[in-house]
């Protein structure tokens, strides 16, 4: 059983992907993690990328995170997104991309949309292939003392240099490495939070791109 663990939708049930290929985050693990954020979620603008069931993001909002955008590529895993959010009731904070990840850092970061957490949980495979950390920072995606927070298999090293290692927390099989951009610390709780992105732009845009209110055309401030 998946489940929101904490904060004003704790006890939710979460729906799961019929796929082996989704691998949602344990309660012990994210119970960790959350416990390490603290209140650095509250007020935060979030994005939950290679999203999954959404699990992450939605206890991210659960615990007073301001927006979430939860970008997944995988069609099965979008649609369980968007009834978990709709279970939680979190619509109206809610952004849900089916996107590949670079691809949707991109529109996001023409839109001027910038994050204050970050959840990272890619395939193993697309770790050791792709480096996702690169593409937030040559995009400017994450705000000054805002966090990257990447889950991976403890024999998978992913590559370091785009932003500085804060910490690192080994639970089990699972690996949390906690990134920090330099520069002004924000406040805890990240900073202002914003409206919902506009859709992407292009022929993709509107509802086969993915987004669970594509009626909406408001966006984050930067």
């Amino acid at each position: 059983m998946l489940r929101i663990i904490g904060g004003a939708y704790k006890g939710r049930r979460l729906r799961l992907v019929s796929s082996a290929s989704v691998r949602p985050m344990q309660d012990k693990v994210k119970g960790a993690l959350f416990n390490i954020l603290g209140d650095r979620v509250k007020g935060a603008v979030c994005l939950d990328g290679f999203a999954g069931t959404g699990s992450v993001g939605l206890e991210a909002l659960s615990r007073g995170a301001a927006r979430c955008v939860f970008v997944d590529e995988f069609l099965p895993a979008v649609k369980v997104i968007r009834r978990n959010v709709e279970a939680c009731g979190a619509d109206e904070k809610a952004v849900v991309l089916r996107r590949e990840f670079n691809r949707a850092v991109i529109d996001l970061a023409k839109q001027g949309v910038r994050f204050d957490l970050v959840f990272l949980d890619p395939p193993y495979r697309l770790l050791e292939e792709r480096n996702p950390l690169r593409v937030l920072r040559k995009r400017d995606a994450v705000k000054p003392g805002g966090l990257v927070v990447l889950r991976h298999h403890y024999r998978v090293e992913p590559r370091l240099g785009d932003f500085r290692l804060e910490r690192r927390a080994a639970l089990g099989d699972d690996v949390l490495a906690l990134f920090v951009r330099d520069g002004t610390t924000l406040p805890a709780g990240g900073g202002a939070a914003g409206a919902a992105p506009a859709p992407p732009k292009g022929p993709k845009a509107g509802p086969k791109a993915g987004l669970s209110r594509p009626r909406h055309s408001l966006k984050m401030k930067a």
